[in-house]
């Protein structure tokens, strides 16, 4: 067999067909026109001017292409990095740049020593609960530009305090404009939803009529955006404007240049130590929350497409477009929902696409800067509004409270403490599912059922925190017993044991002895077997299965097989 090529896109590129060519030209295009105005928006919710949301949408389609392991994914800013952004960057570019080099950094060198298992840590309850509180808090947010207001804090709650004490300064014209594009936005999301694919064997009417309103619907953020524009600029061409506009946007490229290092301030300058220390515990939240968005989406589309990725190389394909997006002056991006899924719809066939995606907004940049400045902001806080409102996931509560109501817990507790800070929320929520887990293994299930022995049963593999448990258990059943009886230890559900386990087992077995009373193993598998058998136990027996073991103490005790067991109880 020839060797895998170590290079992702020499895995398709050699037997890239022509047919593939149109369809990932069309969905190239598709998710361009979705990403242009997106990024000018979570720009927006970054704090960050408008044109670092432009700048962080192409380093990362042209990087996939030849790193990226599944077909469908783009890279790009996002909702939840913009928010996280908007609190470790302090609205500052520099700190902004800074943070996507360094994460790119971390997140390079977990791909490159295989780290992604890490993010196995972080459990489906505080995924939902950080998502879901990141839904209302980012809404929430751009509830200020639906309403015309300004010198509105960041802070989620002192956010709500100002809005709802300020709401008669309502701008009647920013109001209108921006719930009109929400109806919009959810008008042709509701209508792609339910459009259905139109056969070849329909007349070519219905067909052009199919692509029009597919066209229309997956690009419904530019075609919003183009008309709330249009809108505006008739409004400043008869003398008056209604709408905050988004104003002024460099023309241009962003200059090719590493991220600074320093900062110059008014009484000196910041270095690099001081703004590390700044960034803090951002420094680990950004690029996990990164790796596991990215590693999410790829894994859910390549199930659904039915094709596999290498999480490790999904790590180093987003560490290198970090780190290389910093030298264009890019923000942390990470893999997108909306336009991963835009670009699967859109029958996309390689990474190819992105590509495409990339000269969009490199032609964005160049040509139609100047047409940005009459963008109204409310029309770009509908469409982030209209993003983020589908990542609130209310049935969770439901599904948690039927399946296991204990990880409601760290659910509750996320959600939040999210709307406080994000990093207490996230690392409270991850500590109390790691405290959970660790639970588990501390008092694992242990089954004891009764007869002349006594058959104790663990559920799982032992560790050391979970020995004294398991001591206790066999002690207070077997020397409760009326009259004390000889114990079977039943293995087969334990695959390891380490080093504090064989010696609180030879205590138990020292302890057992002292009272006149046998302590035999059976059901051990080979690797626990090994072990036990290199520490030499004195009075060590083992029996290939529980019966035998029973036999042998029967006959030890009467000379004859011993009563059935006759009741069973859990110990946990």
């Amino acid at each position: 067999r020839c060797p895998r090529p170590a290079l992702p896109i020499l895995r398709w590129l050699p037997r890239y067909s022509r047919a593939w060519l149109p369809l990932d030209l069309l969905a190239g295009l598709a998710v361009g026109l979705t990403a242009v105005p997106q990024a000018l928006a979570y720009a927006e919710l970054a704090g960050l001017p408008l044109q670092y949301g432009l700048y962080s949408s192409f380093m990362g389609c042209f990087v996939y292409c030849f790193l990226g392991t599944a077909k469908d994914v783009t890279l790009g800013p996002t909702a939840i990095m913009s928010l996280l952004v908007s609190s470790y960057a302090f609205h500052d570019p520099v700190y902004a740049v800074l943070l996507a080099f360094l994460s790119g950094c971390i997140q390079l060198a977990m791909g490159l020593l295989h780290l992604g298992f890490l993010l196995d840590f972080i459990s489906c309850p505080v995924i939902k609960g950080f998502t879901s509180a990141a839904s209302i808090t980012i809404s929430f947010n751009q509830v200020k530009n639906i309403l015309g207001l300004q010198g509105i804090p960041r802070q989620f709650f002192l956010q709500v305090y100002e809005t709802l004490r300020r709401i008669r300064e309502t701008r009647a014209g920013d109001t209108v404009l921006g719930l009109t594009c929400l109806a919009a936005l959810a008008g042709l999301r509701a209508m792609k939803s339910r459009l259905s694919q139109a056969a070849p064997a329909e007349p070519l009417a219905v067909r052009i009529s199919y692509l029009i309103i597919w066209i229309s619907a997956t690009a419904r953020n530019a075609l919003v955006v183009l008309f709330a524009g249009l809108v505006a600029y008739s409004f400043q061409v008869m003398g008056s404007q209604p709408f905050r506009l988004t104003g002024s946007i460099p023309q241009g490229l962003p200059a090719l240049r590493p991220p600074r290092f320093s900062l110059a301030a008014p009484n000196g300058t910041v270095p690099f130590q001081s703004m590390v220390q700044d960034m803090g515990v951002g420094l680990a939240v950004v690029p996990l929350m990164g790796l596991l968005e990215t590693i999410a989406i790829a894994k859910a589309f390549a199930s659904q497409n039915g094709y596999r990725i290498d999480p490790n190389q999904e790590l180093l394909a987003l560490g290198v477009a970090n780190v290389l997006g910093s030298f264009v002056s890019s923000y942390p991006i990470t893999g997108s929902f909306g336009r991963t899924a835009v670009n699967a719809q859109s029958g996309v066939c390689t990474p190819a696409g992105g590509l495409v995606t990339g000269a969009l907004v490199l032609l964005s940049l160049e040509y139609l800067t100047s047409l940005f400045y009459y963008i109204p902001k409310a029309a770009l806080a509908a469409i982030i509004i209209s993003a983020v409102v589908p990542m609130f996931d209310a049935g969770i509560f439901r599904t948690l409270w039927r399946v296991k109501r204990l990880d409601l817990v760290p659910l509750c507790v996320t959600f939040l403490l999210c709307f406080w800070e994000v990093q207490y929320g996230i690392v409270a929520g991850v500590l109390l599912s790691g405290i959970l887990l660790l639970y588990s293994i501390a008092r694992p299930p242990i089954k004891v059922s009764e007869g002349a022995v006594l058959l104790v049963q663990p559920g799982s593999s032992l560790h050391f925190p979970a020995v004294e448990h398991l001591r206790g258990s066999v002690c207070s059943r077997a020397l409760a017993a009326s009259p004390p009886r000889s114990v079977i230890l039943d293995c087969s559900h334990v695959s390891s044991i380490d080093y504090t386990v064989v010696v609180g087992l030879a205590e138990l077995l020292q302890e057992l002895r002292s009272h006149g009373l046998s302590l035999a193993f059976c059901g051990l598998k080979d690797p626990v077997l090994q072990v036990l058998l290199s520490a030499d136990l004195e009075g060590f027996q083992h029996f290939p299965s529980w019966e035998e073991a029973e036999q042998c103490r029967g006959a030890e005790l009467g000379g004859s097989r011993a009563e059935p067991f006759t009741s069973t109880a859990e110990s946990t």
